[in-house]
């Protein structure tokens, strides 16, 4: 069984003593885990899923959200709220860490094309096009030398 001879006594012992109802993982140090492996999974969908706030282009190509209240974006905040409304009692830091240890992104991928900062001033028009392009160094074949 590739094992040592002391296992093999140990959960034979472990047999007699208490049967085939014994053989069972013994409990293990440490605290439990708060959230069971279907509310973590239901965290992972809800971040997966579209926030109730975002825009959604309908068949006509108009532009609508389903509840102007909610947000627009998933956030940690947002995504413990949704979670507790849901039943699951989780705060934001517990949200973060399961979504990193799932790999999940809940942030949307930044755009730096826009802004929604008011006083934001989008680059202006490029250089004249009469702007003479820089040319390269002309590499010598001789070879300099150095004077002290």
């Amino acid at each position: 069984m590739n094992c040592h001879p002391r296992t093999v006594y140990r959960w034979l012992h472990r047999f007699n003593h208490g049967g085939i109802d014994d053989l069972g993982d013994l409990p293990r140090s440490g605290r439990p885990p708060r959230l069971s492996e279907r509310e973590r999974g239901q965290i992972i969908a809800l971040a997966r899923s579209d926030p109730p706030g975002r825009l959604v282009r309908q068949p006509d190509g108009s532009l609508a959200v389903a509840d102007e209240q909610q947000p627009a974006q998933w956030t940690l905040a947002a995504l413990a709220g949704a979670a507790q409304a849901q039943g699951i009692t989780v705060g934001r830091s517990q949200v973060r860490r399961v979504l990193l240890a799932e790999g999940v992104r809940w942030r949307p991928v930044r755009s730096w094309s826009r802004s929604g900062d008011p006083d934001f001033a989008p680059k202006g028009r490029r250089s004249s096009p009469s702007t003479p392009p820089r040319r390269p160094r002309e590499q010598s074949s001789a070879p300099t030398s150095s004077a002290r």
